[in-house]
């Protein structure tokens, strides 16, 4: 799925670095990183630690603290060019990349680090689960299996939500998503106001527009986004990871009686990993080929892990 390291191509459209040259670009943005922060940020298979958090998400936060201020930049002058006294919109992040690969590590850890950039910027975080139709609705269409795919989602809604947000809106409100029931909570919404920067995370996130049936190529979620990242792994240690996790959340969650899955904690381990196996090879493993890993060149960085969940190498788009 990913080429390896490879030299950079000087007219190609991202510089790679080895993550001990990542780490070395980072200059002296005030960040204090503690191991409560990388505790409470981290998924429960994640094994990201201070150091790592130093060395890979201090740099990333750095040069996106570069693009807030700049893209600021060119805000107030193109509004003083077209005597404009509108306030200035929220900087807009998206984070992409497939199940299990720690997408929420990324965007938690992204949260903390950019709210101590200079001016502590109000951050807010909002996850596309809750955009996801309920299952009601995903049931009467015949998509409860196809679950994460693009067409499971209220892809309208989602984009009303980014615009209303980018537009700069008092208060705007999200669904919640359960990943204990497995759907959205009725009546539960977070409300997000007017940030300094939202981070949207989520599988899709960098899906560019689809042509409608009339020919007309309408707006993407991603066409709202100043910055992106899209967070990557072999597909081998992809599904490796979410057969573990499956069997995690066979002892913890799926213990719960409440819980959608509660079926799955009463499997033995090898029909648990071959339940796990199964969900990935049928589901997980072809939207992440079908949708989700076509969208990588999309991204603004590409942070590549390696089996051990460490990040290994970063691509940077230079243009």
């Amino acid at each position: 799925m990913a080429e390896p390291l490879r030299a950079s191509d000087p007219y190609g459209p991202y510089v790679s670095r080895t993550r001990g040259e990542w780490a070395r670009l980072s200059q002296s943005l005030p960040v204090q990183v503690t191991e409560e922060m990388v505790r409470a940020a981290r998924s429960s298979q994640d094994t990201i630690d201070v150091d790592q958090v130093l060395q890979v998400y201090a740099p990333l936060t750095e040069l996106i603290s570069l693009y807030v201020r700049h893209t600021g930049d060119l805000y107030s002058t193109t509004h003083d060019f077209l005597d404009l006294q509108e306030q200035r919109t929220p900087f807009v992040i998206g984070v992409a990349g497939s199940v299990s690969v720690g997408k929420s590590t990324t965007s938690r850890l992204l949260k903390e680090l950019l709210a101590q950039t200079p001016g502590h910027p109000h951050v807010d975080l909002v996850t596309t689960d809750g955009f996801l139709y309920p299952n009601a609705v995903l049931e009467e269409r015949g998509l409860m299996s196809r679950k994460g795919f693009p067409e499971s989602y209220d892809r309208a809604a989602l984009l009303r939500f980014v615009m209303d947000v980018k537009s700069g809106a008092a208060e705007v409100t999200a669904p919640v998503y359960s990943h204990l029931i497995y759907d959205i909570v009725p009546d539960e919404h977070v409300v997000v106001r007017r940030p300094q920067i939202l981070i949207v995370e989520g599988l899709n996130v960098l899906q560019p527009p689809r042509r409608r049936r009339d020919g007309v190529l309408p707006l993407a979620v991603s066409d709202f986004f100043d910055f992106s990242v899209y967070v990557d792994a072999s597909v081998a240690n992809l599904r490796t990871w979410y057969i573990e996790r499956f069997m995690t959340l066979r002892r913890t969650a799926f213990a719960d009686p409440d819980s959608f899955f509660r079926r799955f904690a009463e499997l033995d381990d090898a029909e648990a990993v071959a339940t796990a196996g199964n969900i990935w090879d049928m589901i997980n493993g072809p939207n992440l080929e079908s949708n989700i890993a076509p969208t990588r060149g999309r991204a603004t960085v590409i942070l590549r892990k390696d089996a051990n969940h460490d990040i290994e190498w970063i691509r940077i788009r230079k243009v």
